[in-house]
């Protein structure tokens, strides 16, 4: 009796072993666990950037407003800031003047989908569609190669994540909502970013917000004055030997 429960004893610390060697094997990247439990692991965008740098990327999405886009560049230029503009195709179809001048100013574009829909409520087919059409219209008008995608609402699943990826583009999410699209006030606006920023971060706002153009004097001003160099999005990231863990984080491969 004593040999057969000792057995099944070690059994048990045999197969807890097992389980917890495949659940880290999983946490590295590796399918074993996916496997053996069957389920599906969850891919994710960058959110953040690991990196010693005092370094932030800003980022401006744009779908239906622009007459404080030029504004908006010549505070980023004033300041010596870098900044991504993510670009749905409707709005740039209806301001390609505005695209250009933004990449002409040295600024990044990245594409925000074609129509701006929840692209987890699409096919496949249409996901691939909507970020290919937004993509060749921003590379005809600026010459230069998209890079970044950004989802609509910030909505995803695995099969998003794998067209972009397919697509050669790196997805893009973020880790400081400046929530300027809910009408706070410049004051309100800057006191977020300031208080929830690090090294690595990657801030979202909007082109078109109602208070962007006194925030974003204060913002820089801030992050600028505690060492911080602003930059695109682009200039941030990885663009290859990454990984990306569960909670967003991009780091380089060791």
């Amino acid at each position: 009796m004593f040999c057969v429960v000792k057995l099944k004893s070690i059994k048990f610390v045999l197969l807890v072993l097992i389980v917890g060697l495949l659940l880290a094997l999983s946490f590295g990247g590796n399918p074993s666990a996916q496997v053996f439990f069957g389920y599906n692991v969850r891919l994710v965008p960058v959110y953040s950037v690991q990196t010693n740098n005092k370094q932030v990327a800003i980022s401006f999405d744009a779908a239906w407003g622009a007459e404080k886009t030029e504004k908006i560049m010549s505070t980023l230029k004033e300041y010596d800031a870098g900044g991504t503009f993510f670009l749905v195709g409707f709005w740039v179809d209806k301001y390609p003047d505005l695209v250009k001048k933004i990449a002409d100013n040295g600024l990044e574009v990245g594409c925000h989908s074609n129509t701006h829909p929840d692209m987890t409520k699409i096919s496949r087919d249409s996901i691939t569609s909507e970020i290919t059409t937004c993509v060749n219209m921003i590379e005809s008008i600026t010459q230069k190669k998209v890079e970044l995608f950004r989802p609509p609402y910030g909505a995803y699943n695995n099969t998003l994540i794998e067209v972009t990826k397919e697509l050669n583009l790196i997805p893009i999410q973020w880790s400081v909502d400046s929530l300027d699209w809910k009408g706070i006030s410049a004051e309100q606006i800057t006191s977020r970013i300031l208080s929830n920023v690090k090294n690595g971060s990657i801030i979202l706002c909007h082109n078109d917000s109602d208070h962007i153009l006194d925030a974003l004097p204060m913002i820089l001003d801030r992050l600028k004055g505690q060492g911080y160099k602003i930059t695109s999005v682009g200039d941030l990231v990885y663009k290859q030997d990454y990984v990306i863990d569960r909670a967003g984080v991009q780091k380089p491969k060791s």
